[in-house]
């Protein structure tokens, strides 16, 4: 799989998308704290994106690679790479938050974990098979990144998910 992200996962545009973060947070919150978060995010998703992303250049096809682009060559180690990035930054999570005092149940804990297990599996669904050939769509031009349709669908599976599952976990007046 191969995917043209020029404006979004470029080295020079991730500079410009740093920056442009930062200010957003500096001057539409007025928090350099959010700006800071926000660029730190960005930055945290690009730098996983060189380990286990598409292949990104410095600025278009034409330019030298900046990343080991594991989704073109080993796509399921690049699945692994991001599944123990999702086991740690539960496992933080979840750790600070019981560092706050803030209990969840096992249940609650096992939706949210559910989110990301359910994120891992469609990756490995979809990571030698295209939706296109395992439901057998004809090949036609969109007009745009034919991936959008594939993340419109996993975003709005995930927003179900979490719609149908969190509201249902809530502490009682004992914690239990």
């Amino acid at each position: 799989m191969t995917v043209d992200m020029l404006y979004i996962h470029d080295l020079l545009p991730q500079i410009f998308w740093l920056l442009f973060i930062f200010l957003a947070g500096k001057i539409l919150f007025k928090s350099t704290k959010i700006g800071v978060v926000g660029t730190a995010l960005v930055a945290g998703h690009f730098i996983l994106d060189f380990f286990s992303g598409n292949p990104h250049h410095l600025f278009g096809k034409e330019t030298p690679e900046v990343a080991l682009g594991l989704y073109a060559t080993n796509v399921y180690l690049a699945i692994a790479i991001e599944t123990v990035f999702c086991i740690l930054i539960l496992w933080y999570f979840f750790k600070q938050e019981a560092q706050k005092g803030v209990l969840h149940t096992s249940k609650y804990k096992a939706s949210i974990i559910g989110l990301f297990v359910f994120g891992i599996v469609f990756m490995l669904s979809i990571a030698t098979t295209s939706f296109r050939q395992l439901f057998h769509i004809p090949d036609f031009d969109l007009g745009f990144n034919s991936n959008v349709p594939t993340l419109i669908l996993t975003y709005l599976a995930m927003i179900l998910y979490l719609n149908y599952f969190v509201p249902k976990f809530n502490l009682d007046e004992n914690n239990q």
